[in-house]
């Protein structure tokens, strides 16, 4: 048995989410907003969270500096039950800071990269994929110091019996370059529907699924307020979203993933499995920051019990 089940390889940065009806202005102009929160941030971080959450055991290697915003996120991970013990903590440098000016479901972001971009491939050890099932990697465009060796660390992890699991985030260039050649050593793939259809160029989510499955082993793709839609080989699922009081979207995304691998993992079904991934991530939208509202196994199961 390995101790782990997930190794996430990823990047390390707090959320400060200022919260009300107010759009900066410059000139020195001051106004209030109705609440401040300073919350774990990072798509790969919140992602870990919810799948501790869910019950399965993660570790986490990455980089952050030993200041303020680098302890906060290590001593949050570590409550949630993360092993952050081979995160690199470098002296002196500076953690990465997302500011999130949300006013409703809107956002808009200012962000600090700071050391989201230090990981390395060759920091993800042979020794950490040994005590590991499966290795997730997101926010692949944030991440450049590991962009040119994700394709050997995917080998790599392959060869000593890891699946691996890819979310890209969005490709700021929009150019999705060499994603062919990654995506075949990808077992699942989770991109939203505007990344599906970028990058495959498909005008439609269902062409986009099928040109996808095709690289890869297994996509799922989320669809925001309409659910989500999966493909592995010639099967095809489809869950809807759950109606809740939304708060927040923030992470909704990186929960969907959480739950999907909890059920991959477990050897559910593929429409079982995108059912829990839609609950937690419509569960997660129920207040402030990516990781407050993620449900637990007992909680998400009543959701995905009713659904038949």
């Amino acid at each position: 048995m390995k101790p782990n089940n997930i190794l996430v390889a990823g990047e390390i940065n707090p959320d400060l989410i200022l919260s009300g009806n107010v759009t900066p202005e410059f000139g020195q102009v001051e106004k209030l907003v109705d609440s401040v929160t300073l919350a774990i941030g990072s798509s790969s971080a919140i992602f870990a969270c919810g799948a501790a959450r869910l019950g399965l055991k993660v570790a986490f290697v990455g980089v952050c500096g030993d200041d303020t915003f680098g302890r906060f996120m290590l001593d949050e991970m570590s409550k949630r039950g993360l092993d952050v013990s081979n995160v690199v903590i470098i002296p002196g440098g500076q953690t990465g800071l997302s500011v999130i000016m949300a006013q409703g479901a809107d956002r808009a972001i200012l962000t600090h990269p700071g050391l989201i971009a230090a990981l390395t491939a060759e920091a993800v050890t042979d020794d950490l994929l040994r005590r590991a099932r499966h290795l997730h990697v997101a926010s692949y465009f944030l991440q450049t110091a590991l962009q040119p060796g994700l394709p050997d660390l995917f080998h790599r992890a392959h060869a000593l019996g890891l699946t691996t699991s890819l979310d890209t985030n969005w490709d700021p260039s929009c150019e999705w370059c060499g994603f062919d050649e990654l995506l075949r050593l990808v077992d699942i793939f989770l991109p939203n529907e505007n990344e599906a259809l970028a990058l495959t160029g498909a005008s439609t989510v269902e062409q986009a699924a099928a040109s996808l499955v095709e690289k890869c082993g297994t996509v799922a793709i989320k669809l925001g307020a309409r659910g989500a839609l999966a493909c592995h080989e010639k099967e095809t699922a489809r869950a809807a979203a759950l109606k809740v009081d939304m708060i927040d979207t923030v992470g909704a995304g990186d929960a969907f993933d959480a739950g999907f691998l909890y059920g991959w993992l477990n050897g559910w079904s593929l429409k079982k499995a995108l059912r829990l991934a839609v609950v937690c991530g419509s569960l997660s939208t129920r207040a402030t920051g990516g990781t407050t509202a993620q449900p637990g196994l007992e909680e998400a199961m009543r959701y995905v019990a009713s659904a038949g």
